[in-house]
């Protein structure tokens, strides 16, 4: 059974379902979205890059990659280092000061995803200690939950969202799927936070690199008595990913390791989809992180 698809509708009073069902449709992640247009300028002989060095040293310091199981942050570590915070705040404060219409289009996408994930770091870090990033109420709306859709950033005169960046500019622009494994929402599930900013010369290398990671990993893509399980990214946004089974299996044979990729040939059926909510937080006591 799967963690995050389920609710006993049927016990409820009629007036009590549409309630829930309401509040569990607006709290739903997005799906596709019109490319918000202002943003889909660019200067396709610009030379200007952005300088993620910041970013690349906090990478390094707080996140613990290990050999299994998804790479973790230190939250309390960053919370607790007034240079570091600082650092991260002037970072993205950084970015937001950027023209980004006058970047190339490499430029721009290792922009807009190196923002999203140390924005995301950045709130959390802010909120933490906190069980999940959903618990993080400060979205608009009655039936909102985590931070996805409050206005955090001024870019451009405009203000700018996570979910602005996720599913208004980087999906419906770039039209890529790959984009899903090197952004980071600071759960379990998730594919991880990248280990090294995205560098727009070497963007198609990692992109491929996340996929690989994520689907072979046992929360992307795995088998149970013969029932292939995927992660909800695939049922949430399966039409970045081709739509039907078909062509979200043929994405994952794309990406897949040998054993995985001979199981996935002889299936043509999802059996169920999974997500963890539960919050990346590396506590100190982790065995298996990589110093």
């Amino acid at each position: 059974m799967s963690k995050n698809r389920y609710f006993p509708y049927g016990r409820l009073s009629g007036a009590l379902m549409g309630f829930f069902a309401a509040a569990l449709l607006v709290s739903a992640p997005a799906r596709a979205e019109e490319a918000w247009q202002e943003w889909t300028a660019f200067e396709e002989a610009s030379q200007m890059s952005v300088d993620h060095g910041a970013w690349a040293k906090l990478l390094k310091k707080y996140v613990k990659s290990r050999k299994k199981g998804p790479n973790l942050v230190d939250y309390a570590g960053l919370k607790a280092n007034e240079a570091d915070k600082a650092a991260l705040d002037a970072y993205v404060a950084g970015l937001e000061a950027v023209t980004v219409s006058e970047l190339n289009r490499d430029e721009q996408y290792a922009y807009w995803a190196n923002l999203y994930n140390a924005l995301t770091v950045k709130v959390v870090t802010e909120h933490y200690p906190v069980e999940s990033i959903k618990d993080i109420g400060i979205s608009p709306g009655f039936f909102s939950t985590g931070p996805w859709k409050a206005k955090l950033l001024t870019i451009e005169g405009r203000k700018v969202s996570l979910d602005d960046i996720e599913h208004r500019i980087l999906r419906p622009i770039w039209k890529d799927p790959r984009t899903h494994y090197v952004l980071n929402c600071a759960s379990i599930g998730c594919p991880d936070l990248p280990l090294t900013p995205l560098d727009p010369a070497k963007l198609g290398k990692q992109l491929d690199a996340a996929a690989k990671a994520y689907i072979s990993a046992e929360r992307g893509a795995r088998f149970e008595e013969g029932r292939l399980i995927l992660s909800s990214i695939y049922d949430w946004y399966g039409s970045d990913f081709g739509g039907k089974p078909a062509a979200i299996i043929a994405h994952l044979k794309e990406f897949a390791p040998a054993a995985l990729k001979a199981k996935l040939e002889a299936t043509s059926r999802i059996y169920d989809y999974e997500y963890d909510w539960s919050l990346n937080e590396w506590r100190g006591d982790d065995k298996e992180a990589d110093e």
